[in-house]
C-alpha cells in the first residue's frame, strides 16, 4: 500500500505533511503495514495524521496521539487514542507505554523544541520495541534559533544525533552501550533523522572462498607453473 496516494485522497480532518518525507516513511514503515502493532504520534496537528496513519498501518494498528491541548482528544475514533500530556514529561511519558505497551513506531512531530525533542527521545527510545523505529521530523527547526537550535549548536538534536554515530560504533573505541547494543542504524535525510532499533548479534568478520592455489589448480590449462608461483607467493606471505 502506498501512502502519497492515501495523502492525496484524504478527505478526513487537515492533515499537513512535506512531500519528501513521503517515500522515507514507507522505507522504514511498510514492514508493520497489517500487522498488530502501536504508533505513537507526538503532536496530533488538525488530527489528520493519526487518521492517516490508520489507513495506511491497516485495521490492527493503535494510533496513539500525544498532544498538550485538551481540544485534541476530539480527534478519538477506532483505533485512534489521544492522551494529553506534556512531551517533555518522563511520567506522562511512561503513563502511556504504561497503557499501551512498547510501541513499534515513535514519531515525534511535537513542539520542534530542540529540549522537548531531546527530553522525549531519552524518555521513549529505550522504552520501544526490539525492532521499533524512532522518526524525528522537521529538523530544520534544529537550525533556528527560536527553536532552541542553530548550526553545530550543542544540544540541538542534530547535534545529538551526530553523537550518537559514535556510540553506534562505540564497540570499536570503548564500552558496549545500552544504545549500541540496541540500535541498528540511524538514517539521516532532509529534515529528519530515523533511528532503528536491533541487535547485531555476535560481530565478526569471516573469510570465505577458496585460495588462489586451489582455484588455479581446478582450471584446466596446460601450464602448471602458475600454479606453483602461486604457492610459493602463499608461502612467503605466510613465513615472511
Amino acid at each position: 500500500m502506498n501512502l502519497w496516494p492515501l495523502f492525496l485522497n484524504h478527505q478526513g480532518r487537515p492533515a499537513h505533511k512535506w512531500v519528501h518525507y513521503f517515500p522515507i516513511y514507507e522505507r522504514h514503515f511498510e514492514r508493520y503495514v497489517n500487522r498488530p502493532m502501536t504508533l505513537i504520534e507526538i503532536g496530533c496537528g488538525k488530527g489528520g495524521s493519526l487518521q492517516l496513519w490508520k489507513q495506511y498501518l491497516g485495521p490492527y494498528a493503535r494510533i496513539v496521539g500525544l498532544d498538550i491541548r485538551p481540544e485534541c482528544k476530539k480527534f478519538e475514533e477506532d483505533q485512534i487514542y489521544v492522551r494529553i500530556g506534556d512531551q517533555s514529561d518522563d511520567g506522562f511519558l511512561l503513563s502511556v507505554i504504561d497503557e499501551f505497551g512498547p510501541a513499534q513506531i515513535v514519531i515525534d512531530d511535537g513542539s520542534h523544541q530542540m529540549k522537548h525533542i531531546a527530553a522525549s527521545f531519552r524518555c521513549l527510545y529505550p522504552k520501544i520495541a526490539p525492532d521499533g523505529v524512532y522518526f524525528v521530523e522537521d529538523l530544520h527547526t534544529a537550525y533556528w534559533e527560536q527553536f532552541g537550535g542553530g548550526l553545530r549548536k550543542p544540544g540541538s538534536f542534530i547535534e545529538i544525533s551526530k553523537n550518537l554515530i559514535d556510540e553506534l560504533n562505540v564497540a570499536y573505541h570503548g564500552s558496549e552501550t545500552e544504545f549500541s547494543k540496541t540500535t541498528l542504524s540511524i538514517h539521516f535525510y532532509d529534515s529528519v533523522v530515523v533511528f532503528e532499533k536491533g541487535n547485531y548479534g555476535r560481530k565478526y568478520a569471516p573469510c570465505i572462498g577458496k585460495s588462489l592455489g586451489n582455484q588455479l589448480r581446478r582450471l584446466n590449462w596446460p601450464g602448471r607453473w602458475l600454479h606453483r608461483q602461486a604457492t610459493r607467493a602463499r608461502k612467503a606471505l605466510r613465513y615472511p
